[in-house]
C-alpha cells in the first residue's frame, strides 16, 4: 500500500464536513496512526491534570472522543458505502489500534475516579439534568468496559474486545462478498416470465455491467442477484419454481461455506461475548446488554414478546392455510406442499387478487423526487421545518448522493443531511441505515464566542436506481423504508441538546431508539401525506383513489406472519445470548430450529444458514437487542395513536401534537431517560393495544 504524507491528510482535519473527494484508502493508515499518537498524548495529559468538574473533565474528554469519532467515523462510513479491497486492508490494519485506544479511554482509572468524584461532590447540583445523565452514563460505561479489572483479567478483556471487533468486520465482509458472488444469468424469455418491467430493466442493466453490453429488458440476457432490489421481485413474480428455488437456496446459504464461511465466526462471537459478560459479573451476555437498555431485565422482554407471539402465531397459521387454499384454487400442483420459495410468489398472487392490485403497479406513482417532496411536506406539517436541496454545498462520495438543508420557522439553518438512495451491490452493504456525520454541540472559540455546531446525518437506502431513462421508481415498501430512516435522522437533526454526549440519538437507550423511525412509517398511510407524493412520474396524475383504499385494506395483509417473523429473530437473539452454551451439545443452528418450533409456521430447511448472514446481531449493534424493534414499536404505535386521538384530518391539532412530539421525543435526545421522554409526550406510560390494533391483530373498540 502506498504511503501518504500526514501533513495534508484529509482524515486529520477533524471537524466540519468530510472532504470525500480527497479521501483515499492510502490516507487511512498514516492518518489514523498520527491521530492516535496525538490522542494518546492528550489522554495522558488529561489523566495527569484532571479535575472533577464539567470543564475539567467532560469537556476535554469530549474533545478527544470527537476527534477520534470524526476521523474513524469517516472511514467506517466509507466501508459501508464504498467498500473496496484497498479500504478493507487499511481498515483492518488500523482497527486493532483504534480498539486499543478505545479501551484505554473507557478503562481510565483517573477519569473514572474523577467522574465518581463529580457525582459525589459539591458541583453535582450545579449540573443540569442532561449533564448529570451524561456523567451517570460515563460511570456505567466505564464499569461495563472493564475499568474494575486488573492485570491478566484486564488484558484478557481487552483481547476479547479486539477479537470481537475484528470478527464483526470479517462477518460483514463475508456477507457482502457472498451476496455479490451469486449471479443467475437468464437467456430465454420463458425464464423471466412473470417479471415486471422494472425488474427486467434492472436485470438487463446488471447484465450490461457484467459484460453483456447488448442486454435489453425485452430480449435479455438478464442477471438476477441476491441484492434486495433484484431478489425480492424475482421471488414474488418469477413463474419458474425451479429458478425461485435456486435463488432462495443461494440466499439462505450465504456466507456458510468456503472462504466466506461465517459458521465458526458465529460460535466464536457468542463464546467471547459470554466470557466477557462473566468477567463483568453477569451470568449471560443478554443481562450485560440489558444493563444499558430501557427494558429492566430479560424476563420483562420475554413477557412482552410472548404476549405478541401468542396473538400472532394463530393468525400466521391461519394465513398459511389460506395461502395453501388459494394456491390450490389456482390449480398449483405444489399447493399441498408449499415450499419456502413458493411463499412470496403465492402471497403476491393472493394479494393481487384479494386487493386487486400488485405492488409493481404502484411503482410509477412513487418516483424518488416526488416521494421526497411528500416526506418534506410532512416534516413541515408536523414539525414546522423546511427542507431544501443543498446539492453542491458539500463534498459527496458518489455522484448519486444528495445533500439537503433543514431550516426552522425563522428560516435559520438548523441541520443538514446526505441521502445515498440507491443500491450498489459491488461496494455498498445491504439494508438501510442512518448514521451521524456531525453531532450538535456548543462551540466556544478562542475569544469566548459561543456558536452552535449544526448536526449532519447520513441517510442510506438500497432502492432500485434509475434504469433505462426512468427515474428511481420506488415500491411502497421502499417508501416506508425511507420514512423509517428519515425518522432516525429527525431525532439526530432536531435535537436541542448542546452536549454531544446526549444530543440526538446519543445516550438514548438502544430499545427506545427505533421510536421516531417506526413512528414515521405510520404516515405513509395518511391520506394528505400519501397524496402529496403519489403522482405518476410521466403524467403527473395522482394515485387513483381505489389504489389508496386497496393500500389501506392490504396494510395488514399477512401481518400475523410478519410479526411472527420479527418475534422469531427476537427470541432467537435472546436465547443465543442468554441460555445458549457455546461448545455444548446444542449448536447455534439447533437453537434456531428449536426456537422456530413456536415462532415459525414453516420450519427452516436443514441447510438454512440464516445465522451466517444475521448481521444485525453479529455485525451490528443489536446483540441481545433485536427485541428493540418490537419494544420500540409499542412506543411508536402509541405515539402515533396520540395523533389519531386528536383526529388526523385536523391540521391545527396535528401541528400542536407534532410540536409536542418535536419538543420531547425529537428534541430531548439522550438528555433524559426514555420513559420520562415518552411520558412527557404522551402524559402516561406506553400501552400495547395501539400496536395490536395497527397490526390488525386486535379489533378496535
Amino acid at each position: 500500500m502506498t504511503s501518504a504524507t500526514t501533513i495534508d491528510n484529509p482524515l486529520l482535519i477533524g471537524e466540519g464536513l468530510p472532504p470525500f473527494e480527497a479521501i483515499q484508502p492510502e490516507h487511512v493508515v498514516p492518518g489514523m496512526t498520527q491521530l492516535l499518537a496525538e490522542l494518546e498524548e492528550e489522554l495522558a495529559h488529561l489523566e495527569a491534570n484532571v479535575t472533577p468538574t464539567w470543564g475539567g473533565l467532560v469537556e476535554p474528554l469530549t474533545q478527544i472522543e470527537e476527534r477520534l469519532t470524526w476521523s474513524w467515523g469517516v472511514v467506517s462510513h466509507l466501508m459501508g458505502v464504498q467498500n473496496s479491497s484497498q479500504l478493507r486492508e487499511a481498515y483492518e490494519t488500523m482497527q486493532p489500534q483504534v480498539v486499543e485506544f478505545g479501551n484505554k479511554l473507557s478503562q481510565s482509572k483517573p477519569l473514572y475516579e474523577a467522574f465518581k468524584a463529580l457525582r459525589e461532590g459539591k458541583n453535582w447540583n450545579t449540573l443540569d439534568p442532561a449533564q448529570q445523565r451524561i456523567v451517570e452514563a460515563a460511570i456505567q460505561d466505564a464499569e461495563l468496559s472493564g475499568v474494575g479489572l486488573e492485570g491478566e483479567k484486564r488484558s484478557r478483556f481487552n483481547e476479547i474486545q479486539l477479537q470481537l471487533a475484528e470478527l464483526s468486520t470479517k462477518f460483514s465482509n463475508h456477507v457482502l462478498d457472498a451476496t455479490k458472488a451469486f449471479k443467475l444469468k437468464l437467456t430465454s424469455k420463458e425464464e423471466v416470465e412473470g417479471l415486471p418491467e422494472n425488474a427486467l430493466s434492472l436485470a438487463a442493466q446488471t447484465a450490461r455491467s457484467e459484460g453483456d453490453p447488448e442486454a435489453t429488458p425485452e430480449n435479455g440476457p438478464w442477471v438476477i442477484t441476491l441484492d434486495i432490489p433484484s431478489f425480492l421481485p424475482f421471488m414474488k413474480h418469477s413463474r419458474r419454481q425451479d429458478l425461485r428455488e435456486k435463488v432462495y437456496r443461494a440466499l439462505i446459504t450465504r456466507a456458510s461455506s468456503g472462504e466466506w464461511d461465517n459458521t465458526p465466526i458465529v460460535e466464536r462471537i457468542l463464546a467471547l461475548r459470554q466470557e466477557k459478560a462473566a468477567m463483568l459479573g453477569f451470568d449471560s451476555y443478554a443481562r450485560l446488554s440489558l444493563a444499558k437498555k430501557m427494558a429492566p431485565d430479560v424476563e420483562t422482554v420475554e413477557k412482552l414478546l410472548e404476549e405478541l407471539r401468542s396473538v400472532s402465531y394463530d393468525a400466521a397459521a391461519q394465513e398459511f392455510e389460506e395461502l395453501k387454499a388459494f394456491a390450490a384454487s389456482k390449480g398449483a400442483p405444489e399447493a399441498d406442499d408449499l415450499k419456502h420459495w413458493d411463499i412470496r410468489f403465492w402471497a403476491e398472487r393472493q394479494r393481487e387478487e384479494k386487493f386487486a392490485f400488485s405492488a409493481e403497479e404502484l411503482r410509477p406513482y412513487f418516483p424518488l423526487d416526488q416521494v421526497l417532496e411528500g416526506l418534506f411536506g410532512l416534516a413541515k406539517r408536523l414539525f414546522s421545518v423546511t427542507i431544501t436541496p443543498a446539492d453542491g454545498q458539500a463534498p459527496v462520495w458518489h455522484e448519486d448522493v444528495r445533500y439537503f438543508q433543514i431550516t426552522n420557522e425563522a428560516g435559520e439553518a438548523i441541520a443538514h443531511f446526505y441521502l445515498d438512495p440507491y443500491s450498489r451491490p459491488g461496494e455498498k452493504r445491504g439494508g438501510a441505515w442512518m448514521d451521524e456525520c456531525i453531532n450538535r454541540a456548543q462551540i466556544t472559540d478562542e475569544l469566548g464566542r459561543v456558536t452552535t455546531r449544526l448536526p449532519v446525518a447520513y441517510l442510506n437506502c438500497n432502492q432500485t436506481p434509475p434504469v433505462d431513462g426512468q427515474p428511481s421508481l420506488m415500491t411502497f415498501e421502499d417508501v416506508e423504508t425511507l420514512f423509517h430512516e428519515f425518522g432516525h435522522g429527525l431525532q439526530h437533526m432536531l435535537t436541542r441538546v448542546d452536549y454531544p454526549g446526549a444530543a440526538g440519538i446519543n445516550n438514548v437507550e438502544w430499545d427506545a431508539v427505533e421510536l421516531p423511525s417506526q413512528f414515521m412509517e405510520n404516515w405513509c398511510y395518511n391520506r394528505p401525506t400519501l397524496f402529496s407524493m403519489a403522482k405518476h412520474y410521466q403524467t403527473g396524475e395522482p394515485l387513483p383513489e381505489h389504489y389508496y383504499q386497496k393500500l389501506l385494506a392490504a396494510r395488514n395483509y399477512m401481518s400475523g406472519s410478519g410479526m411472527l417473523r420479527q418475534l422469531h429473530f427476537s427470541f432467537l437473539d435472546l436465547e443465543l445470548h442468554h441460555r445458549y452454551q457455546p461448545g455444548g451439545e446444542e449448536t447455534a443452528v439447533d437453537v434456531r430450529d428449536r426456537i422456530a418450533q413456536t415462532t415459525a409456521i414453516m420450519q427452516p430447511l436443514p441447510e438454512d444458514a440464516f445465522l451466517c448472514s444475521f448481521g444485525h446481531i453479529f455485525a451490528g449493534g443489536y446483540a441481545a437487542g433485536y427485541y428493540s424493534y418490537k419494544w420500540a414499536e409499542v412506543l411508536s404505535a402509541d405515539a402515533f395513536a396520540a395523533f389519531e386521538d386528536v383526529g388526523l384530518e385536523d391540521e391545527d391539532a396535528i401541528a400542536s401534537t407534532g410540536k409536542r412530539f418535536r419538543d420531547t421525543v425529537l428534541a430531548l435526545g439522550g438528555s433524559r431517560a426514555p420513559m420520562e421522554v415518552f411520558k412527557a409526550f404522551r402524559g402516561r406510560e406506553p400501552q400495547t393495544e395501539p400496536l395490536l390494533k395497527h397490526s390488525g391483530l386486535l379489533t378496535a373498540t
